[in-house]
């Protein structure tokens, strides 16, 4: 119930109106965004890189209708390979891409400018030596991103695909792509969506990734494992354990500012640790999603606003 209410608000304009005007939103941004320019996005991977743990940079912004903004968008990602390149981080980073930041929304060819601004910086990606990830978002875009990646994975085939396991489909779309060299991102899901499309218990989402956890696992492609949630990471440290290819053929991923904590020791215990870093103005629907996944952040986000510190 709270979750739906949380998602309810991160499409409402009032809500982001008022958030956004109180000062100390910006604690609570801060820790989950790492900043806003490519600048502190790199200096943000500079630390994960030092603390023994990959990264997966991601320019925030979605649902784009205006064609010069989805080129602004591919410029600063762009820009972002490039500085990451200079600064020596490319064997450690790459970025995460969202599709209709890139024009897939847009109201004709959107699909097609989708794909021509992905591969700009899936070939950015190739020259500076690192690779690229398309995230998923709402159900309503699942085929047409699978395809857009398909597409991509012909000239780019290090592309990486995102599954959401609340999605009844999500097992099907697993099999298919549990195929060798085929970087596959999982994660529950974080959108707010029917009943028909996804399972709404917490129980019934977690049994779902377990079962979506396994084919990744059981199959010769590269699972990424993305969760916070204990019983899973101890499942998938179960599930890797057969694992041909050893910590290599494998990772677990989390956000930017959730449990570090865990990061670290997953990290140290030898295990590969990507960190998902958000960066950019359009930070609020990101924030609000973090805050639908788990109640601790919607307290620590609660403690900030009434904060005096």
């Amino acid at each position: 119930m709270l979750r739906q209410v949380i998602l309810k608000t991160a499409a409402s304009r009032r809500a982001r109106r008022a958030i956004e005007a109180t000062p100390l939103t910006r604690a609570v941004v801060d820790r989950f965004v790492a900043g806003e320019n490519v600048p502190s996005a790199v200096r943000a991977s500079e630390g994960l890189n030092d603390a023994g743990c990959l990264a997966t940079l991601d320019y925030l912004g979605e649902d784009t209708t205006d064609r010069a903004h989805a080129e602004h968008v591919t410029g600063q990602y762009v820009a972002l390979l490039d500085g990451l390149a200079d600064a020596g981080l490319t064997g450690m980073a790459e970025v995460s891409i969202k599709l209709s930041a890139l024009g897939q929304a847009l109201p004709r060819e959107g699909e097609a400018v989708a794909l021509d601004n992905a591969s700009r910086i899936c070939a950015a990606a190739a020259r500076a030596g690192t690779t690229v990830t398309v995230d998923m978002e709402d159900h309503t875009t699942t085929d047409s991103t699978l395809g857009i990646v398909a597409q991509l994975r012909r000239d780019f085939p290090e592309t990486g695909a995102v599954i959401q396991a609340y999605l009844r489909r999500s097992e099907g779309d697993c099999r298919d792509l549990a195929t060798a060299g085929s970087r596959v991102r999982l994660c529950k899901g974080a959108y707010r969506e029917p009943a028909s499309v996804a399972y709404q218990a917490r129980a019934e989402v977690t049994q779902a990734y377990l079962r979506c956890a396994e084919i990744l696992m059981a199959g010769p492609g590269y699972p990424m494992l993305a969760t916070h949630d204990p019983e899973l990471i101890v499942a998938g440290t179960r599930l890797a354990a057969g694992r041909p290819g050893g910590v290599t053929g494998y990772e677990f991923q989390m956000l930017y500012g959730i449990r570090p904590t865990e990061q670290r020791r997953l990290a140290e215990a030898g295990h590969q640790v990507r960190v998902y870093v958000p960066f950019g103005e359009e930070w609020y629907g990101y924030l609000m999603r973090r805050l639908a996944e788990r109640p601790a952040n919607l307290m620590f986000f609660f403690r900030a606003l009434t904060s005096r510190n």
